[in-house]
Parts: structure tokens; C-alpha cells; sequence
């Protein structure tokens, strides 16, 4: 069975991006894909301390929520952020959870099916999708598309259930997350995945 684990990063765990992820999870239940909601918003989450350690190890030298997660994701099929606008920009707490999250894991995420949800009253919401994008984009793992910016808008939960276009996004963004996992483990079975080069880094350190 498929799995998609949901990071909530409001310190509320019946908030806004809650009430946005129960809407998916209607959708991945229905279609029988496995859900887990893991609530890291309330959580005292240190950010990386550039130790290096992780590089040898496979894991983060803080040993907390984030080498408990990481366990699941390696074998999670799909990623979900989820985020309240914080002055423009994505949940400090979340963001140095991803950091380490992303940063201090050595094992593939090629082809893992990756989405943002951003939850705002008024604004910053398309720049904090965009922040919460690129930790998927740099990690080899196809972002889930929908038929709007993957966001709902309300300053509480009673708000985003009266945002009909905000919860049909969530919808429809949790069905193509799951025909996106469904048609990428067909596709490895028939052609596997594919080729990843690695090894180059550009680094100028003579300026040139």
C-alpha cells in the first residue's frame, strides 16, 4: 500500500493547514493510499548546526522528531509541507526541521512524490509555496500539481471550511499525488527510474 506522510508545521494541530490536510486525506483514504500526520509545529526544533556530522553518519546529530521522521520517509511514497504564513514566509519551526530533515538524509528521494500547502489569512502565500517547493525540487522529487496554488485562506479552521476553492485544491491536489505515485511505481517496474548523475560541483574557488 502506498504511503504519504503530512508534516503539519502550525503550532495548532486542529488549525488552518490541519483542516487543509483533512481534506486531502478524505481523498487518499478513499483511493486506500496510507496517511500520517506528524505535527511539528508545537515541537522545539533546533536548526542545523553545519557540523557535518550527518555526512558520515546518514543521520542528524540531533537526535530528535527529525531521525524519528526520516525513518518513515525513506520509505514513504509521497511528502506533504504544510505551513501557516509566518511574516511572508513558511513556520520558522518547520523550516529548521526541514533543513535538517532534507540536508542530513543520504538515502534516495528520486521520484518520491513531493507537495507544499500554505495556509494564510491574507497574504505571502505564493512565496512561502515557493520556499517550501524547492526542498523537493533540489531532491530529484516531482512536485504534485492542482488547479490552483496549493493554499487555503482563514484565520481560523471555521474560516478555511468556508473556502470551497481552497479545499476543492486540496482535492484535487491529493488525487494527483496519488495517480503521480501510482503511475511513477508502474513506470520504475517497466523502465526503471532514471539515471542520476552526480559527482560534479561547481565551486569557483580560484574565482575563475
Amino acid at each position: 500500500m502506498a504511503k504519504v506522510l503530512l508534516i503539519n508545521g502550525s503550532p495548532k494541530a486542529d488549525g488552518c493547514t490541519a483542516t487543509a490536510f483533512d481534506e486531502m486525506i478524505k481523498v487518499f483514504t478513499a483511493e486506500g493510499v496510507e496517511t500520517e500526520i506528524i505535527h511539528v509545529g508545537n515541537k522545539v526544533i533546533r536548526g542545523c548546526v553545519s557540523c557535518g556530522s550527518c555526512g558520515s553518519t546518514g543521520k542528524c546529530v540531533i537526535d530528535d522528531l527529525v531521525n524519528e521522521v526520516a525513518l518513515k520517509f525513506e520509505k514513504a511514497d509521497g511528502l506533504v509541507l504544510g505551513s501557516p504564513v509566518y511574516y511572508g514566509s513558511p513556520n520558522g519551526t518547520l523550516l529548521a526541521f526541514a533543513d535538517r530533515l532534507f540536508y542530513s538524509t543520504s538515502f534516495s528521494k528520486h521520484m518520491k512524490v513531493g507537495a507544499s500547502v500554505v495556509s494564510c489569512r491574507r497574504a505571502g502565500n505564493t512565496a512561502s509555496f515557493d520556499v517550501l517547493n524547492k526542498y523537493f525540487t533540489i531532491s530529484g522529487m516531482p512536485l504534485a500539481p492542482s488547479t490552483y496554488w496549493n493554499q487555503v485562506h482563514g484565520h481560523t479552521a471555521e474560516d478555511v471550511k468556508k473556502d470551497l476553492e481552497g479545499l476543492q485544491t486540496m482535492r484535487n491536489l491529493a488525487r494527483n499525488m496519488v495517480f503521480m505515485i501510482r503511475a511513477f511505481a508502474d513506470a520504475e517496474d517497466k523502465y526503471g527510474l532514471p539515471e542520476v548523475e552526480s559527482g560534479v560541483f561547481t565551486s569557483f574557488p580560484d574565482g575563475k
